[in-house]
């Protein structure tokens, strides 16, 4: 009978690529995986991988076993959620992903939710960028991941991830309070704060302002958008913002509405096999429930001023989309 442990190292190889990846992964060493892999090629005497460049390649033999692995690892993950839903108590760890705005404003409440209803449950959060933690949720890093996907940008693929919304929030051209833009265009000629190439929202961002007709000078780039808040509320750039991050504050800035009021998709993804938990279940309904506590939260306007020309007020969420209402003039 083949080791379950040493299939799984040659699944980790197959999803990583590189036997360090498995090792970090894993919390291994590099030495203890490739022993046990050697073995593993050992046992059924047959070669396994091959070295390519600085990554290893899987033999033919190696995917058919690989595949196999796959299937293995989701019915053992099928039957110990199974066991754990019969005993219908949410208990245990669960590893959340979660990027930026939604550690913000949806992790604290949701710990005080299961802190009050499920004191026997531990979360671990990890922020990560959506597009590398829907993989690693794939791949068993994390349980559930909360992500994001932009309009006409849709978020990567997975087999065995489900994907549920939770909530959307409207995306706005953010300038200082005393900026005479009105709207896109005329930041064509101002310093822009983004968020790193590579991330959906920079391209996203970035594709708005081409069909503006210009090209955005991003003299700052950060992923941290309450450094990117600072940069415009000091008048030392524009930027694009979401509304989620401000739900429960007051940023001094102008939001201005975009073209077609565009809206960011947030959702959360978990590995199909683990959808009977009782665990994954409490931790996926106090997240909804604090999204939908947000649909009677709206951003203050006490220090936002809008133009006369594009009356919106950041706004309320909801899982079908972003209500707003019109300022109220001072």
């Amino acid at each position: 009978m083949l080791d379950v442990r040493k299939l799984r190292l040659l699944r980790e190889v197959q999803l990583r690529g590189t036997l360090a990846e498995v090792a970090k992964a894993l919390n291994f060493s590099p030495s203890a995986v490739s022993q046990q892999l050697s073995a593993l090629e050992a046992e059924l005497g047959v070669e396994l991988l091959r070295k390519h460049g600085r990554r290893v390649q899987l033999t033919q033999q190696a995917e058919i076993l690989a595949g196999h692995t796959a299937e293995i690892l989701e019915r053992l993950e099928i039957a110990e959620q199974e066991v754990l839903a019969s005993t219908s108590r949410a208990v245990g760890t669960v590893r959340i992903a979660v990027f930026q705005s939604a550690a913000l404003t949806l992790i604290p409440p949701l710990l005080r939710v299961l802190e009050e209803e499920h004191p026997g449950l531990r979360i671990e959060m990890v922020q990560h960028e959506p597009e590398s933690a829907l993989f690693d949720t794939f791949a068993g890093d994390f349980d559930v991941v909360v992500a994001e996907q932009y309009p006409g940008h849709a978020a990567p693929h997975h087999p065995g991830l489900d994907q549920r919304l939770l909530t959307g929030d409207a995306l706005r051209l953010a300038v200082p309070v005393d900026s005479p833009v009105t709207t896109l265009a005329d930041a064509a000629q101002l310093a822009w704060v983004m968020e790193p190439q590579g991330s959906a929202s920079r391209h996203w961002g970035e594709q708005q302002c081409r069909v503006a007709g210009f090209e955005p000078d991003v003299r700052y780039e950060t992923a941290d958008l309450q450094a990117q808040m600072r940069f415009i509320e000091t008048g030392h750039a524009v930027g694009i913002l979401n509304d989620l991050t401000w739900a429960h504050s007051t940023p001094s800035v102008r939001f201005l509405s975009l073209a077609g009021a565009p809206r960011r998709e947030i959702f959360t993804s978990i590995r199909t096999a683990s959808a009977a938990s009782p665990t994954i279940a409490a931790v996926r309904d106090g997240l909804q429930r604090v999204a939908d506590d947000l649909s009677s939260t709206s951003l203050s306007t006490a220090a936002i001023t809008l133009p006369a020309a594009t009356p919106a007020t950041p706004a309320a969420f909801s899982a079908s989309g972003v209500s707003s209402s019109a300022a109220a003039d001072a």
